[in-house]
């Protein structure tokens, strides 16, 4: 049993889907809050907040899982990942297909519960992680900006999914900018973050043939981009406040977490050591929580 529950961990990524549910469920509370403030709803629906957080997770998982059975012979020659349950052969990839076909459709069934446009979000966000993302990770570093797109999607499911059924007499109550800026924060936030951890990680995704720095090997430019990547979020970062949902503390938050992660990005510039991309990307595991958490917490206390 312990085999089997350590085997399905590592098939769902358990905390990338952890983290991806969590980037959903903060922009799902942000969503509901602004209901109650505006008197449209009367209190948060915690039932559709479970409702979210199960259905995302599955959806989630499931494209995980889509991407291990499409890698799973690269997965044998890497080191990190040549333990996964089907590259090691603890797991065939029927078993998995099986697995995840379940997981997308009570995923995706359990979205679109919530509304139309949450479940068609998530098929499109499987589709584009497991059939683009995944095959272009050996062919181009484009593949980055790819699964950017998904990889941001998750906020822009959860506020949409704040509002249930989507009446076209509600529309104009749903802020959409609101929905954009989250997912422009988690979008822009990814290019540090992918890059990052393709540095540290080179040498091992080069026995599978991933190309995914942005000149395909550790050098000044890859480098130089990631540190522009960080600049470039601190004015995103900063447009919650800008556009009147965030006050003052986050956008103090996002700004010393911005510099932080800035500057960690310049010394690798500098550097070019793999201990200073360590750190980077590190620094970035923090970084998208903290934000979202304190936009919450900023936005449920006004």
């Amino acid at each position: 049993m312990k085999q089997y529950l350590s085997d399905f961990s590592k098939l769902i990524k358990f905390r990338l889907s952890f983290t991806v549910v969590f980037s959903a469920s903060i922009s799902f509370l942000i969503g509901q809050k602004m209901q109650v403030g505006r008197n449209l709803i009367p209190t948060i629906n915690w039932n559709n907040w479970l409702i979210l957080i199960a259905g995302g997770f599955l959806v989630t998982a499931a494209a995980n899982c889509f991407n291990e059975i499409i890698e799973k012979d690269l997965d044998k020659l890497m080191s990190r990942t040549k333990d996964r349950p089907m590259p090691a052969g603890r797991m065939t990839t029927g078993q998995g297909l099986i697995l995840g076909v379940f997981m997308a459709f009570l995923g995706t069934w359990l979205l679109g519960h919530l509304n139309l446009e949450t479940g068609l979000l998530s098929v499109f966000s499987i589709l584009l992680y497991a059939f683009a993302y995944t095959p272009l990770k050996r062919k181009s570093p484009i593949a980055v900006f790819v699964g950017a797109i998904p990889g941001a999607l998750p906020p822009l499911i959860g506020y949409l999914a704040a509002f249930g059924s989507l009446k076209a007499e509600m529309f104009h109550e749903i802020d959409y900018y609101i929905a954009v800026i989250l997912f422009l924060i988690q979008f822009v936030w990814q290019f540090p973050h992918f890059w990052a951890i393709a540095w540290v990680l080179d040498d091992d995704y080069k026995k599978a043939g991933f190309r995914l720095l942005p000149t395909k090997k550790r050098d000044k430019t890859s480098a130089l981009l990631t540190f522009l990547s960080t600049l470039i979020l601190i004015p995103v970062s900063l447009l919650p406040t800008i556009y009147g949902f965030g006050g003052y503390y986050i956008a103090g938050l996002s700004l010393i977490a911005g510099v932080i992660f800035s500057w960690l990005a310049f010394k690798l510039l500098m550097s070019r050591e793999l201990a200073d991309a360590r750190k980077v990307m590190f620094c970035s595991f923090f970084y998208i929580p903290a934000v979202q958490l304190g936009l919450l917490l900023n936005f449920i206390a006004k």
